[in-house]
Parts: C-alpha cells; structure tokens; sequence
C-alpha cells in the first residue's frame, strides 16, 4: 500500500520516516519529495508497505504524530490523476481576421 506523508518539516529526511514507520511493518520504499531545480523539500513524501494491515496501523498511529516538531498529515495515497493538455503555448485570444488587422493598437 502507498501512503501519503504530508506536512513534514523540510530537514526530514528518507531515514527518519523509515524508522517511524518500520515500527508498523515492513517498509518497502521511502521518498521524500523534492524540488527539481534546489533539491529542497516539498514538504511531503510517500511510504510503501508490503502488507495492506500494517499500513493501516501505521497511519493510524502516525496520523497527527510529531515529526521535527510538525504534524503530519498520513493517509492512504490516491493515484496520481492524468494530465491533461498538451503543452505548447496554449490557444485563446481572439480569432484572426480583416476587422482585426484594421485596428491599430
């Protein structure tokens, strides 16, 4: 199960959640995440644990649990929604025509 760790303080590190959340099951992956361009922190990160019952009894216990003296916010993660769009410089504006092009701005 993918839980979602939320509201953490920005020097948490992959380490310090493995332990809290060892004390629950078996800990498969830790990632915090960061931002791309300073490698600092987003404030969030996930936890997978093998087995759907100690992860349930980890985010129970750890929801609203103090870490670097924050509250975390622990819950069952949802899938990542689909993107939408397809890059490029969007659309919009007003359609091009011969009453436009008699305007001067």
């Amino acid at each position: 199960m993918k839980i979602y760790v939320g509201n953490l303080a920005y020097r948490t590190t992959e380490d310090e959640l493995r332990v809290e959340f060892e004390k629950y099951g078996t800990v498969s992956e830790v990632s915090v995440i960061t931002d791309r361009e300073t490698g600092r922190s987003k404030g969030f990160g996930f936890v997978e644990m093998l087995d759907s019952d100690e992860a349930t009894a980890a985010i129970e216990a750890l929801d609203g649990f103090n870490i670097g003296e924050r509250t975390l916010k622990v819950n069952e993660a949802r899938p990542k929604a689909p993107r939408t769009g397809g890059g490029g410089f969007g659309g919009g504006g007003r359609p091009r025509g011969d009453r436009d092009r008699e305007r001067r701005y």
